[in-house]
């Protein structure tokens, strides 16, 4: 497990190209603002859908 460890954080050091801290906070608020927005249009589906089997099962009871 110390080997595997060990190996890793060798990778991580010599092997993968790190972005700029300015290049990865400005992906970081592209994400967080798709992720809003993708949360939004799940909750406005949802909405919509709650709604329009309420308004069904309202009229076929009623």
């Amino acid at each position: 497990m110390l080997t595997y460890v060990k190996e890793s954080w060798e990778e991580l050091k010599n092997n993968v190209t790190w972005l700029s801290r300015e290049r990865a906070s400005n992906l970081m608020v592209i994400v967080a603002v798709f992720s809003i927005l993708f949360a939004l249009a799940t909750w406005g589906v949802d909405s919509v859908f709650s709604k329009l089997i309420q308004l069904y099962f309202d009229n076929l009871i009623g």
